[in-house]
């Protein structure tokens, strides 16, 4: 049970952003740009780096919506994120993005500098200052929303399908700013009413 009365029976952040609208705005509009704008990095692969952050700091809801809408866009599907979760030293997936989640990993367990070998061996895999940049910053990102979502003891779904049902909201329509899809207005940088799920 939530700490705080929250007025809905959303869970996770969900319920947090149709109790706080006012907040929930920017931080859909942080999640769009950081894993649905234009990027060097694909979508796919930006919802992992979410996802494995999410997974690192034990929080299921996150890690369970983010892994779900990585799953829908990367070649592997569920086992490619399943073999992250369990270990990104051994998952099928590219040298580049093994080693950002390397970065990933070092963001968020310290608040400090990425390591000069973090950085190094990303380089040598053909990472850009664009892909440390955007993994950094989502790994940053990610451990507010993280805490956002398990310091006020939110509820979490224990069914699969609810997290297939997060991430093709989130591939068809991106992140937005209510509880019901259905009742968000379109956004500038939106086509369709998109759908929270952090």
């Amino acid at each position: 049970m939530p700490h705080i009365t929250l007025g809905n029976d959303e869970p996770g952040i969900r319920g947090l952003m149709a109790h706080r609208p006012d907040t929930a705005a920017p931080l859909n509009h942080l999640a769009n740009t950081l894993l649905r704008e234009p990027a060097s990095l694909s979508r796919g692969e930006r919802e992992l780096i979410a996802a494995y952050v999410s997974q690192l700091n034990s929080t299921p809801f996150c890690a369970g919506t983010h892994g779900a809408a990585a799953a829908a866009q990367l070649d592997g599907g569920p086992d490619t994120v399943r073999a992250v979760h369990a270990g990104p030293d051994s998952a099928p997936i590219t040298p580049r993005l093994r080693a950002l989640l390397r970065i990933a990993a070092e963001v968020r367990h310290h608040a400090r500098p990425v390591s000069d070998d973090a950085i190094t061996a990303a380089r040598a895999e053909g990472a850009q200052d664009s892909d440390i940049h955007d993994t950094v910053l989502i790994a940053a990102a990610f451990c507010m929303y993280n805490r956002y979502v398990s310091c006020l003891a939110t509820d979490v779904p224990a069914e699969e399908g609810y997290y297939r049902q997060a991430a093709h909201r989130i591939v068809a329509q991106g992140y937005g700013t209510g509880p019901h899809p259905a009742h968000v207005p379109d956004t500038p940088r939106a086509t369709s009413a998109p759908a929270n799920g952090s």
